[in-house]
């Protein structure tokens, strides 16, 4: 008998032993990601992979397993318990409602949101895969608190209070993806990144410059990108997705695959998607003003003006794009990991659409304005060590190196000679982060980033007819140079359980060296060289009378040294104006303070609310100028007013940004966002005019339904008017882009839309989602914005998990 006994204990171990357990949403169905397992009794813990799953094995002594996820309520169960699951799945109850969470971008390392003073916004896993969205930049506008400008499809330019281009930062798993180049015009770098390899995105809003250095005024998107997951057993574990889409208005075509090979020590993820976009197509029903209703093409070796006979169509918008994603994790024991990320980025030609419907008089200005593939790469090697020595608990060095590739193609209707501008920046970097726990009460952050840019920048004219190539004025200097080195001190001070104080410090060097070129054009200079420095700080507190009761208040200071492309450019700001050189720029700086409040009623609602006011001083601006004693000179062929980029003037910003999340039913919630801002700054003459980068208010209302296999959302997003007299005054002269009021003056109107998405789990890897964007078929383009935003859209996806 005792040999039977025995036998049926080893079978009922073995069975155990090879049991994956998967944590699941017990409302939606979908696999509950980096969940924590503890075992007790003995103490065991791991985290669930990308799939929810986690293997049992290492658990088979243990009395009793606890399953913790931020935003679920946690599980006790004992072993027995959890090796009778029903096919292995693990239900967890979500919270109502919860101010906890995970953030990684205020310090670099992970703490909880509750500790952090700043406001900050959460794109997570699930909201990513179901608002599945074209570009990244579309992604950031799915949160419903940052704004989106766009000069054509293939562009983004996030504004985030105020601020946008070169005065926001974008981060890449911790890399600054701001370079020498970065432009105070609008930007579309952010669509270099591909949201289907998107883990998890941050925003944080307010300066960020005492972490991430130069630029971050506005407030810092944080990408992750996906985490290579290991196996829990001796056996090597595949995993993957594969996607395809297709869109109406653009008629996209897009197809995505990744997939993860794990082991237990070392880990392989991959990243592949394609996306193919043709002209893009506006509503019906809309302003006049915006329909393409001419565009240029070359025949017979003669520009013609052609009309368009679908004059929503967009003519050359379309563009193709790459993105190739390769990382790989190696963790060799318990203290130590390394961790290499790929990233490659690139995309066809496709036009600057706003500068192709400008006019000159009753013909386009331009027959050709597009830009050259907009290419990126970077590799990372990012090495953590928990240490618990007297240095550091907690260590991570990241180094990387980036290299991007963007150019500019114009010809004038009529003119036979083609304008080329292309450059090359090469950005090495490197980051070394510390954190410390000192005592139970304090928990310093601390660190240093060195970060080196070099500029190549090279011109030609190319004669159409010939085929011949002369050179021609650069855009940069050629081989400038753009540098930084800093070190900060951050320490968060946990007063009690309802208070925390944190406070941070950065200094900064930066050095900047060019040479001009005076071939093509005389300057009152030939180089340049700054060195300046910047120090910056913030202060904050939170206050949680009850874990559903939170304020904070924070003050924070932040800072845009001068890059490449305030300095050195030489461009056409606009017709009839070109900026020149000015060596004598210094830092601007950005002095803001937020107060903000989140509170939970019951299980049911939730609101938050956060005021918010900054002050730019010494801000770099476009202001007339003049060259060797002329305020004009020709330049591409036509007389222009000399600019340049001046420390001229002030601007004030402030606004609201509030939400409410309620939750009618168990299976239905509503969720709205609410932005206002109001900015002006400073003009020649010492008045004040609206501030360009302060889009009107907007925000988004959203209606979803979720249970199990189906979930179902119904979005409003708004905008309100800007009026003739509340636009900024470079935006009054950018008629070709606005529609006209009943003066004939150029103004944004206001807009609504309504979205409808849904996605059904047919099987347990096999999805599909469905989507009608602008339902009621709108004409309407995004304040500031070049182009119009898309029709009545059709979007299908179909989604396969192995």
């Amino acid at each position: 008998m005792s040999k039977y006994l025995t036998l049926a204990f080893f079978f009922c171990g073995y069975l155990i032993h090879a049991q994956t357990i998967t944590v699941v949403d017990e409302i939606s169905g979908e696999p509950v990601q980096f969940a924590t397992v503890i075992g007790i009794n003995p103490q065991v813990s791991s985290i669930t992979n990308t799939k929810g799953q986690f293997d049992l094995s290492p658990y088979i002594e243990c009395d009793s397993i606890a399953i913790q996820e931020v935003g679920h309520k946690s599980k006790v169960l004992s072993l027995d318990q959890v090796s009778a699951l029903s096919n292995g799945l693990l239900l967890l109850s979500p919270n109502a409602f919860s101010l906890e969470g995970i953030t990684i971008s205020a310090a670099r390392w992970e703490q909880n949101k509750s500790d952090i003073p700043y406001k900050i916004t959460t794109i997570d896993p699930d909201q990513i895969k179901f608002e599945n969205s074209q570009t990244a930049a579309d992604l950031l506008e799915t949160s419903g608190e940052v704004y989106v400008q766009k000069s054509q499809m293939g562009g983004g330019s996030p504004m985030i209070r105020g601020f946008a281009a070169n005065r926001v930062m974008i981060s890449v798993d911790g890399v600054r993806m701001n370079n020498a180049i970065f432009r105070s015009g609008n930007l579309q770098n952010v669509i270099s990144l591909d949201p289907m390899a998107i883990e998890n995105t941050e925003v944080v809003y307010g300066p960020g410059s005492v972490i991430y250095g130069s630029d971050a005024l506005g407030g810092v998107m944080s990408f992750y990108t996906l985490t290579p997951q290991f196996s829990e057993t001796k056996e090597s574990v595949a995993t993957g997705r594969a996607m395809v889409r297709a869109s109406s208005a653009n008629r996209e075509r897009t197809g995505h695959l990744d997939f993860n090979l794990g082991y237990q020590k070392i880990t392989f993820t991959t990243s592949i998607s394609c996306s193919d976009f043709e002209d893009l197509q506006m509503g019906r029903n809309g302003p006049d003003d915006y329909l393409r209703n001419e565009y240029v093409i070359r025949e017979d070796s003669t520009d013609r003006m052609v009309a368009n006979p679908r004059p929503r169509e967009q003519v050359s918008t379309e563009y193709d794009q790459i993105n190739v994603t390769q990382k790989i994790r190696y963790q060799p024991n318990k203290n130590w990991e390394v961790t290499y990320g790929g990233h490659y980025s690139n995309t066809s030609d496709y036009g600057r659409y706003d500068r192709q419907i400008r006019y000159r008089g009753d013909t386009l200005r331009s027959a050709e304005w597009y830009y050259g593939p907009q290419e990126w790469m970077m590799h990372s090697l990012r090495v953590i060590h928990d240490g618990d020595n007297l240095l550091y608990d907690k260590m991570s060095i990241t180094s990387a190196y980036q290299m991007f590739r963007e150019s500019r193609h114009d010809r004038d209707f009529g003119s036979i000679r083609r304008s080329n501008r292309v450059e090359r920046v090469y950005a090495p970097s490197l980051n070394i982060d510390f954190e410390q726990d000192i005592g139970d009460k304090h928990e310093i952050f601390y660190g240093a980033e060195g970060v080196f840019n070099l500029v190549h920048s090279n011109a030609t004219t190319t004669n159409i007819l010939t085929q011949v190539n002369s050179l021609n004025q650069t855009r940069y200097p050629h081989n400038s140079t753009w540098w930084s080195a800093a070190a900060y001190l951050s320490d968060k001070y946990h007063v009690s359980k309802k208070v925390t104080f944190v406070s941070s410090v950065r200094y900064s060097l930066i050095g900047l060296d060019a040479t001009f070129d005076t071939t093509f054009i005389s300057l009152p200079v030939q180089s340049v060289s700054i060195r300046t420095g910047a120090l910056n700080g913030s202060t904050g507190l939170t206050y949680r009378p009850t874990d559903k009761w939170q304020m904070n208040v924070a003050l924070s200071t932040g800072f845009r040294a001068p890059n490449i492309d305030d300095v050195g450019k030489v461009f056409d700001s606009e017709p009839g104006a070109v900026v020149i050189p000015n060596p004598a720029l210094r830092s601007e700086y950005a002095y803001s303070g937020e107060v903000g409040a989140a509170k939970i009623f019951g299980e049911r609602i939730k609101v938050d609310a956060t005021l918010f006011y900054t002050w730019l001083n010494n801000a770099m601006v476009r202001r007339n100028s003049t060259l060797n004693g002329a305020d004009s000179v020709m330049y591409g062929g036509e007389l222009s007013q000399v600019q340049s980029i001046q420390n001229a003037a002030q601007a004030t910003i402030c606004g609201i940004q509030t939400g409410f999340e309620l939750k009618l039913w168990k299976h239905i919630t509503v969720n709205g966002r609410f932005n206002y801002q109001n900015g002006v700054e400073e003009l020649d003459d010492g008045s004040q005019a609206p501030s360009r980068h302060v889009p009107p208010i907007f925000g988004q209302a959203e209606m979803t339904y979720n249970n199990n296999k189906f979930r179902a959302s119904l979005i409003s997003q708004f905008n309100g008017e800007v009026s003739y007299e509340n636009l900024a005054p470079s935006e009054r002269s950018k008629d070709f882009i606005y529609a006209a009021d009943d003066n004939g003056n150029p103004y944004s109107p206001a807009w609504a839309i309504i979205d409808a998405h849904a996605s059904y789990q047919i099987k347990t890897n096999f999805s599909v989602t469905a989507s009608i964007e602008n339902i009621l078929d709108l004409r309407y383009r995004p304040y500031s914005s070049g182009i119009s935003a898309p029709g009545r859209n059709f979007i299908g996806t179909v989604n396969y998990t192995f």
